[in-house]
């Protein structure tokens, strides 16, 4: 598809593919050796990294809307995002080859940082597996997450993307979450109802969330929603009672749907994804990244907000 049409998701080759012993290499003898190492085994398949999945995922979606709208250009994008050095592109291109997944644009800009080119790609999501880039891509405004690898294997569905989302900080504003840190909890519960009917401000992933909606309408608008390869999750520590209407109000007024709101008031969230099985997990708060890792689910962290200032105090 055209970019201007496409949802681009920009995937870094240590996101897509498992490279911790290649990066090893990298960290330990340097980037002469580590070009020769990737060329000496360029046809040696990569193993899947933590957004391999996720990216399988999309390309389901794509199939599924070409078969429904042949000649309409609205889907996802794929594009190889990554600071490699371009002799090592053929391995990469193997392991895609490899696995039939259709990525046809790479940038790979040779040891300098891939951020200025993610806004010329018209990137409407990042994943990376490099916290400073991330954290560069969210300053410069585009929605972006670091993955980690789950610790344990899990089966994820190959019929259904599913995207699970963390509130605050993630697809809403951090402004609840500042009076949570400042004040309290009681000033916060406080605080939610009095602006109950007012909406929170934007997110990072507000955007991507929005993108996922307007292709699940063009399943809808062909009588698929019941078999519709899309499903979205909040996964929020929130809770319903006192301070969950004014999220699920918030999506009323932007006009989006999710399909699941889990308000779990403070308990873990690591049980409760087991049960979803996402192909992603976007949260701001590394102790949910953690939580959610242990148990097997692929987790992508938003460097946004004031828990960032918290961790970074801590």
């Amino acid at each position: 598809p055209k970019p201007q049409n496409a949802i681009t998701v920009a995937v870094s080759s240590r996101a897509l593919f498992d490279l911790v012993e290649e990066r090893r290499i990298y960290e330990e003898h340097g980037v002469e050796k580590y070009v020769e190492y990737q060329q000496k085994n360029e046809n040696v398949t990569l193993k899947p990294g933590p957004a391999f999945y996720f990216v399988k995922a999309l390309e389901h979606v794509n199939a599924r809307l070409l078969e429904l709208y042949p000649d309409d250009e609205e889907r996802f994008d794929i594009v190889l995002m990554t600071n490699n050095h371009a002799q090592v592109g053929v391995r990469l291109i193997n392991s895609i080859n490899h696995y039939g997944l259709t990525i046809e644009r790479f940038c790979m800009t040779g040891g300098e940082s891939p951020i200025g080119y993610l806004t010329a790609y018209l990137t409407n999501l990042y994943l990376s597996a490099d916290s400073e880039k991330v954290q560069e891509a969210i300053e410069a405004g585009i929605a972006s997450a670091t993955m980690f690898t789950a610790n344990k294997d899990v089966a994820y569905s190959d019929t259904q993307l599913r995207v699970a989302f963390d509130g605050d900080a993630v697809i809403f504003s951090d402004e609840s979450e500042q009076i949570v840190k400042e004040q309290g909890l009681d000033r916060f519960f406080e605080h939610e109802q009095l602006n109950e009917n007012k909406p929170l401000a934007q997110g990072p992933l507000k955007g991507f969330l929005e993108d996922l909606g307007k292709l699940q309408k063009k399943f809808y608008a062909k009588n698929e929603r019941l078999n519709c390869p899309i499903r979205t999750y909040l996964v929020t520590a929130r809770s319903a009672a006192s301070s969950g209407a004014r999220v699920l109000k918030t999506l009323r007024s932007w006009g989006l749907e999710i399909d699941e709101a889990l308000f779990l008031a403070g308990a873990p969230k690591g049980p409760i994804l087991v049960k979803i099985r996402p192909h992603i997990f976007f949260d701001d708060q590394m102790f949910h990244i953690e939580g959610a890792q242990k148990l097997g689910t692929i987790a992508a962290h938003v460097p946004y907000g004031v828990a960032q200032k918290y961790r970074k105090a801590t």
